[in-house]
């Protein structure tokens, strides 16, 4: 069982946000904002990849809902989900990256060389 299993089963601790019958979200460890949160599905899935349409639906709903219970869905938040290797994702489990309460800048390539890419 990976890392987010456990922590949707509550076999883990975390500092939790909110949550339903499919999904859980806890405030990240390693902030990166003043408002960091994981949002996670029950289930297992992957990635992105994965996930049906249908689940995605519903986990919209649930990220408006939290992105409200946290007081950033009027001034703005980033969600962020890494896939894949290369995508920089480091828990093969589907997870978004809420980001807010603070002016947000884009800034993850500010180290790289273009060069690099071609």
């Amino acid at each position: 069982m990976c890392l987010f299993c456990k922590i949707a089963n509550k076999e883990i601790p975390s500092n939790a946000v909110a949550e339903n019958d499919h999904f859980f979200a806890f405030h990240d460890i390693n902030p990166k904002a003043p408002v960091h949160v994981l949002i996670i599905p029950k289930k297992h899935f992957d990635s992105f990849n994965d996930i049906t349409a249908e689940m995605m639906g519903k986990m919209t709903t649930f990220i408006h809902h939290v992105a409200k219970e946290l007081g950033i869905n009027e001034s703005g938040y980033r969600i962020i989900s890494n896939i894949g290797e290369d995508g920089g994702q480091e828990v093969k489990h589907l997870h978004f990256h809420l980001l807010g309460g603070a002016k947000l800048y884009w800034g993850h390539f500010a180290d790289a060389d273009s060069k690099d890419f071609f």
